[in-house]
């Protein structure tokens, strides 16, 4: 055996014993560890080890509100995206686009499934037509975000991030590009930070997302919510998109977490925006005594009295023995409309039920604060408005 061969043989056992030193280097996808070294302007720089370097970008690394969640010589794990032509360093994450060159570079990133970047150049039948490396390329409206675009032509001129979906080359290079997929990778990598934070009574940050008639939908980083129509205020809400706007950020509060059988959607969050505000009713004792006089709106209609709005979140009933100022009516809408301006005495207040009870009656206002049983009465909070047999019957008294 010459020396040679001896060399080659010897070599080859210390590879069998030793193959981190023969590593090869990572593929786009797969996953990596490594030591945050340097934070640099918009890039965090990560030590590989066996002289390899990768870069993210330092939005990949921020919470939902904005902080970042590591600091010099912290460990990460992240994937690899791509690789950098000019430094040789690896890209790391899912943010990363490359600026590809010529019809190898679109194959490359293809085959690597390598994000790309390139500009949305007008609105087509079905999608959007946009530019990459000078090759025109065609994304799907259904692949273009996670939700639906409403207005396509909002995107014309914007430089975003797309993955090569399909990609036939020849004479005129055929492409189909999404967006959606590599929104939805960065989502799951949030949603996995987000749902260690999910918890019942935790206020979070979020960002409406869509707006339905019954509520509206909250990303809360990768998982999303609901705020039911009922508790988005105190005050009343004919419409969520009334008082939010699709992009909106807010502050929720989580209300109930229920778990599913999508693994999409593992959960069914139930926020709440109401819940943050302060409770109107909390010093009603103080601004509305009995005896007070305001002006309301009416809001609602039922045969047995009418509802008035007094404040945002807080209606009195006026029932309707209190309606026609001493003269007997048949139905409240004898006296008033949905709508109407209206000056009312307030006759009692039940701060548990959160009820108010008024009088369109203008000489109630004198008997209120001359009565000094109605005064003790309002202040131990005793007051209520009975069942709605008291209240028949203390009508048909009155009447006979």
């Amino acid at each position: 055996m010459t020396d040679q061969e001896d060399f080659a043989s010897l070599f080859g056992e210390f590879e069998k014993e030793h193959p981190a030193t023969t590593q090869q280097e990572p593929k786009v996808g797969d996953k990596v560890r490594g030591t945050v070294v340097s934070i640099q302007g918009d890039s965090v720089f990560v030590d590989l080890g066996a002289k390899s370097e990768g870069m993210v970008e330092i939005e990949e690394l921020k919470d939902a509100d904005g902080n970042l969640t590591v600091g010099i010589g912290d460990s990460i794990e992240i994937a690899v995206s791509g690789k950098d032509e000019d430094t040789g360093a690896l890209l790391l994450g899912t943010r990363h686009a490359r600026h590809v060159r010529g019809s190898a570079g679109l194959r490359q990133a293809y085959e690597e499934q390598i994000p790309v970047e390139g500009r949305v150049t007008g609105v087509t039948k079905g999608g959007v037509e946009v530019t990459i490396s000078g090759e025109r390329a065609f994304c799907p409206a259904s692949q273009i975000d996670i939700h639906y675009v409403d207005d396509l032509e909002s995107l014309v001129g914007e430089k975003l991030a797309f993955r090569i979906t399909k990609y036939e080359g020849g004479r005129h290079v055929n492409l189909v590009v999404s967006r959606r997929a590599l929104l939805e990778e960065e989502q799951q990598a949030l949603a996995v930070e987000t749902r260690a934070r999910l918890e019942v009574g935790a206020v979070l940050n979020g960002t409406v997302t869509s707006i339905k008639e019954f509520g509206a939908f909250v990303d809360l980083g990768g998982v999303e919510g609901m705020v039911h129509i009922s508790e988005l205020s105190f005050g009343r809400v004919e419409h969520p998109k009334d008082i939010l706007t699709v992009g909106q950020p807010v502050e929720v509060s989580i209300l109930r977490i229920e778990k599913t059988d999508n693994p999409k959607h593992p959960e069914r969050i139930a926020l709440s925006i109401r819940a943050l505000e302060k409770d109107p009713w909390q010093d009603i004792l103080v601004e509305y005594p009995v005896g007070t006089q305001l002006q309301g709106t009416v809001v609602r209609i039922q045969p047995f009295g009418a509802f008035v709005e007094i404040a945002p979140g807080i209606d009195g009933l006026v029932h309707i023995s209190e309606l026609g100022a001493g003269r007997r009516i048949n139905h409240p809408q004898e006296v008033v409309s949905v709508g109407d301006k209206v000056q009312a005495t307030v006759l009692n207040v039940d701060t548990e039920k959160h009820r108010i009870g008024l009088s369109l009656d203008t000489e109630r206002k004198g008997k209120a604060e001359a009565s000094p049983d109605v005064a003790v009465e309002y202040k131990q909070q005793k007051q209520s408005f009975g069942t709605l047999g008291d209240l028949l019957r203390e009508s048909m008294e009155k009447n006979k």
